[in-house]
């Protein structure tokens, strides 16, 4: 392994956050041209980790970070290998442009500054998740991109839509967050360790576990729901209510790949597996064919994309388990291809919403001379989603035929989801990045022209990069494919496909689907019906049941808030006191804990019996008290009396406290209760009284079994020796409880007076409440005169 620069990678992984606190100033002065100087943090990023390229390419591993918790081996620390480093090109890359894009998407917008604080605190958190080495790190980031995204997706907070569509993605992508919290967790008890960089080291020691099956269901629930696939997708689409820039970011380089960045991660020591390859390439199938059918439905040029990223994810997922030969590499390309071409496309479905003011690809048509710059951005990236020859995406269709296409049923099965879901995904790209340009002119809500250099910067430089990386295919996978499916597959890989295809069934599959795909292209529209037609059939879908998950579990929230709160203290202090004597009792009973009960002490002093008596009697006077002030006063003499058995027993500190607490208590409760309007008895039913008193004794009995129990133990003194002989050494007093209290239990003596002091101020706002709205009330008296004093 070699060690980074540390300050300058920790520089760089905090670079966004800084940039999204400076964005709202910088935009107050600048305007949109803050676009250029914000991106400058993700670009200095960039080259920082673009310095990095050559030694993952030579095989090293680049570590580096601080300790955090050292007694628990949590570390504050990054790892760069393949795989982390081309994400984080990706996300620092294509997160230059996204931010210049937004810069010219974004103009005029009134919330701008906030608009590029929250993608840069997106940015940040994507990136921290990609390069964390510790769980915790890896936990925490990814909770992050959670948040930024829900800020994202709802910043146009005043839409409906908008509010629904992040607290959809909220919800579903923290529940899973919450499922891959319990994974790691499991990881890190069966194998010992806290940091990735140690766990794929750890090989057949995870498979080989008992807990295997149950820590792989954790991490799966985190990474499916991150990454839309079946039956967790109905997320992905909604958030398209983000602006433009969110979404091509959002689905090309950052969020919705970081489920496949876990599977992809943990494939070495998770993977190769039964469960491993049934579970993945099921569910990403299914994905794939679900995500691409849905995108035919659509007219949205965003909501089309969406899909068929949903649908590129499902491929990822099926590829990633499928454990083929050369299907980690098939991966590895679709992964960086479908970065390259799905943010331009996004980017140009921005641009032609900006300028032409509609999505929906039914109204649009014959935009190539109005827009020629984006027009060859759009096509050139749909040429590269559908595979054809030249662009790296024609790289990656390549390889996963030769990964997929074998003799097996299973092998067949699989190819035949492949082809169908690339041919429907080729139709789609071109839709988007052909059909709106070609054609007779359309008339548009807007005069359709050419955008700012900002609007088609983007996707021109990301189109471009698909065709080089396909043209120069051999510098593209020395550092960056071959090093990327090393670390997938946790042993040294070299992919060396090129432009020239795979002679053979991989060809023959490639012509079919580009066949496919152009006549599904031609009949898009009869296509599109046909979906329409399929799921009205088909009925409400996951989306719908989501409302109704939401609206039944508000509905559960209520009904059991209404039956454990009620509004009334007697069942608030019933219920508690029943919690109280089963915790003290059940574990007594049910494992025969039960104390040895000792004999009467025959040495006991008469003045020992006296108090003991005298607290009976208290005890007497309270259960036949005539009213409730003297039940008080009479709950005061058990209290003194327990007082002076403490101090008979050589406790005179627990004794003044005891003296104290009672006094103040009977004072306080007696001029409460001459406040309160209450009855001068108790009347409550006997059979009440009666099941109150069992709850009493019950607990009493409780406390004082657990007491005898704790007193037969032995005893350990440690503690008294460390008190005695640090409490005048360390905190310079003589009196050891006073110590305790004051020095070595200060922060919770001082959390207990936070307590009353803030319950001291709710009463005094319940107070000032009650004082204000009886004097409203008096104000508000029919034939008062308001000009009286």
């Amino acid at each position: 392994m070699a060690a980074s620069a540390p300050a300058l990678t920790l520089l760089c992984l905090f670079l966004p956050f800084i940039a999204a606190f400076l964005a709202p100033v910088l935009t107050r002065a600048f305007g949109h041209k803050a676009a250029w100087l914000l991106a400058l943090a993700p670009a200095f990023a960039f080259l920082h980790f673009a310095s990095f390229l050559g030694e993952v390419a030579a095989g090293e591993v680049v570590t580096g970070g601080y300790a955090w918790v050292p007694s628990f081996n949590i570390s504050f620390s990054w790892f760069l290998d393949g795989l982390s480093l081309t994400f984080a090109l990706l996300i620092t890359g294509i997160g230059t442009l996204i931010v210049l894009y937004s810069g010219g998407y974004m103009k005029g917008h009134p919330q701008q500054g906030r608009f590029f604080s929250f993608i840069l605190l997106f940015m940040g958190a994507m990136l921290g998740l990609v390069i964390s080495d510790s769980f915790l790190m890896l936990f925490v980031y990814w909770e992050l991109t959670s948040i930024t995204s829900f800020l994202l997706i709802g910043f146009d907070h005043e839409r409906p839509e908008a509010r629904r569509a992040a607290l959809q993605a909220m919800v579903v992508t923290g529940g899973g967050g919450l499922l891959l919290l319990a994974g790691l967790i499991f990881l890190w008890n069966i194998t010992g360790v806290t940091q990735l960089s140690l766990l794929v080291h750890v090989g057949d020691g995870l498979r080989e576990s008992p807990f295997y099956l149950a820590a792989l269901l954790l991490v799966l629930g985190g990474a499916f729901t991150k990454s839309a696939q079946f039956p967790f997708h109905f997320w992905l689409p909604n958030a398209m209510e983000a602006p433009t820039p969110v979404s091509a970011y959002l689905h090309s380089a950052t969020m919705v790949k970081a489920g496949v960045y876990l599977l992809m991660r943990l494939n070495p020591v998770m993977g190769d597996t039964p469960a491993w390859q049934i579970l993945l390439p099921f569910f990403g199938g299914v994905t794939l064919i679900a995500g691409t059918l849905l995108a035919l439905r659509q007219t949205d040029l965003k909501l089309m994309l969406a899909y068929t990223t949903m649908a590129s994810l499902g491929l990822l997922v099926m590829l990633t388990g499928f454990g083929a030969d050369h299907a980690v590499e098939a991966a590895v390309l679709y992964l960086v291809a479908h970065s390259l071409f799905k943010g331009a496309l996004f980017m140009v479905a921005g641009a032609v919403d900006h300028e032409a003011g509609t999505r929906d690809v039914t109204r649009l048509g014959g935009l190539r001379r109005a827009m020629p710059v984006t027009f060859a951005a759009g096509l050139l990236a749909a040429l590269s989603m559908g595979g054809l020859p030249l662009f790296f995406g024609f790289l990656a269709k390549e390889e996963i035929y030769y990964a997929l296409a074998h003799g097996d049923p299973r092998s067949i099965m699989f190819t035949t989801v492949a082809v169908i879901g690339n041919a429907l995904m080729f139709a789609v790209a071109f839709a988007v990045g052909l059909k709106p340009f070609i054609g007779k002119h359309v008339e548009t809500p807007k005069h359709a022209h050419e955008g700012p250099v900002l609007l088609w910067l983007g996707p021109v430089v990301l189109a471009v990069l698909g065709l080089l990386a396909g043209l120069i295919s051999a510098p593209a996978h020395l550092y960056v494919s071959s090093p990327m499916a090393s670390a997938v597959k946790g042993a040294p890989v070299t992919i060396d496909i090129s432009t020239v295809p795979h002679i053979g069934l991989p060809l023959l599959l490639s012509i079919v689907t580009v066949l496919f795909g152009i006549l599904v292209y031609l009949r898009i529209d009869s296509a599109r019906a046909a979906m329409v037609r399929l799921l009205a059939a088909l009925g409400p879908g996951p989306d719908r049941g989501f409302d109704h998950f939401v609206s039944g579990l508000v509905r559960l929230a209520v009904s059991v808030t209404r039956f454990v709160q009620p509004g009334r203290l007697e069942v608030y202090i019933t219920a508690s006191f029943i919690l109280v004597a089963l915790a003290l009792l059940l574990p007594l009973f049910l494992f025969g804990e039960l104390p040895d009960m000792p004999a009467w002490p025959r040495d006991a002093l008469i003045q020992e019996y006296a108090f003991l008596a005298i607290a009976l009697i208290g005890l007497f006077a309270v259960l036949k008290a005539a009213d409730r002030l003297t039940a008080i006063v009479s709950l005061g003499i058990q209290g003194f009396a327990v007082a002076v058995l403490f101090l008979l027993f050589g406790a005179p500190d627990l004794s003044f406290t005891q003296f104290m607490v009672e006094t103040l208590s009977v004072v306080i409760l007696a001029l409460v209760m001459t406040r309160l309007r209450l009855s001068p008895r108790d009347h409550r039913p006997r059979g009440q009284m009666l099941f109150d008193a069992t709850i009493a004794i019950a607990c009493g009995l409780g406390f004082a079994l657990l007491l005898l129990k704790a007193t037969q133990a032995p005893f350990n003194n440690a503690l008294t020796e460390f008190f005695n002989a640090y409490s005048k050494v360390i905190a310079h007093g003589a009196n050891v409880v006073n110590v305790i209290i004051v020095d070595f239990r200060g922060t919770d003596t001082l959390g207990e007076i936070a307590v009353v002091m803030v319950t001291g101020l709710a009463v005094l706002a319940l107070i000032r409440i009650r004082v204000g709205g009886t004097r409203r009330l008096a104000d508000n008296v029919p034939g008062k005169d308001r000009g009286a004093p």
